[in-house]
């Protein structure tokens, strides 16, 4: 059995870093691949003596992602473990890149703007998407801080039988994140902000953990989400999937959000699930 990792997504969503990032932790990466030679490349690596037991599939555009999803379902009925990575960013964003870089959109024919054509390939992907195991918005992430994100979900051996739980805390008003599974919105809870002494401070500072987790409103929250989650997490992972991420919202993202993702995530971490914690907005 092969560990095979595919990554695809929208064309500048940052495919070739991811490439480049996850050959230097030790996968045998294929570029640019075709679909139609994803099982001979899965099948000429299961030839070389055992040397390649991580492989990584980079599948180019739209036109070249079509048939993907079967081609992956035949791997996994063959017995391989594969996992789809899709990478994407916001149509401002992708629009800035190619015209930093002045490159062509590889699906442009001179009939529509860029933008439009952007957006084409966003819906002719969205199956791809909609079945990824895994999805990141490169928007704000510069090379280094994609390095950082892909080493901690594919640079360690030991995450290959186990589901990956990621605990988010955001600010609504920065926006709600796009690559997660679960959103709670704990804007219900006394707000901090409103303390002199606590609003210079943030839900990583014992005083404003303190001040959020006192309530039994917070409690009680605290509990039922747990209990869901010990329902939810062994399921996810009977249907196979290797991550699960959960969204903590607040209006700034920066006491109530961090308070409570902290507090919950020592209770996954309870649960004996691998973890990584997250806060998006805390220093904004």
């Amino acid at each position: 059995m092969t560990d095979i990792l595919v990554v695809t997504g929208l064309s500048g969503g940052g495919r070739s870093q991811a490439a480049d990032s996850l050959e230097d932790m030790g996968w045998f990466v294929v570029d640019n691949l075709p679909v139609v030679l994803i099982d001979k490349v899965v099948e000429l690596s299961g030839e070389a003596g055992g040397e390649i037991n991580k492989l990584c599939l980079v599948v180019g555009n739209a036109r070249q992602q079509a048939g993907i999803l079967g081609a992956i379902e035949t791997l996994r009925s063959e017995g391989h473990r594969v996992r789809i990575v899709f990478l994407e960013a916001t149509t401002r964003e992708l629009v800035r890149r190619y015209e930093a870089t002045r490159r062509k959109h590889p699906l442009s024919d001179g009939s529509l703007g860029l933008e439009e054509v952007i957006e084409r390939e966003r819906g002719a992907i969205g199956e791809v998407k909609a079945a990824a195991d895994i999805v990141i918005d490169t928007t704000g992430l510069n090379v280094h801080q994609l390095k950082s994100q892909l080493s901690s979900l594919f640079g360690t051996e030991d995450i290959k039988d186990s589901l990956q739980v990621s605990v988010m805390s955001f600010g609504f008003k920065h926006g709600v994140p796009i690559d997660v599974d679960m959103i709670l919105d704990v804007r219900f809870l006394p707000n901090p902000h409103w303390d002199e002494n606590l609003r210079p401070l943030s839900g990583l500072d014992q005083s404003v953990k303190d001040y959020v987790l006192a309530t039994s409103l917070a409690a009680e929250f605290s509990d039922k989400v747990n209990n869901l989650l010990e329902l939810i997490l062994p399921a996810y992972v009977q249907e196979g999937r290797s991550y699960f991420t959960i969204g903590i919202g607040c209006t700034g993202g920066r006491h109530r959000s961090v308070a409570l993702a902290g507090h919950i995530a020592e209770r996954i971490a309870e649960m004996g699930y691998q973890l990584r914690v997250t806060h998006r907005d805390v220093n904004l």
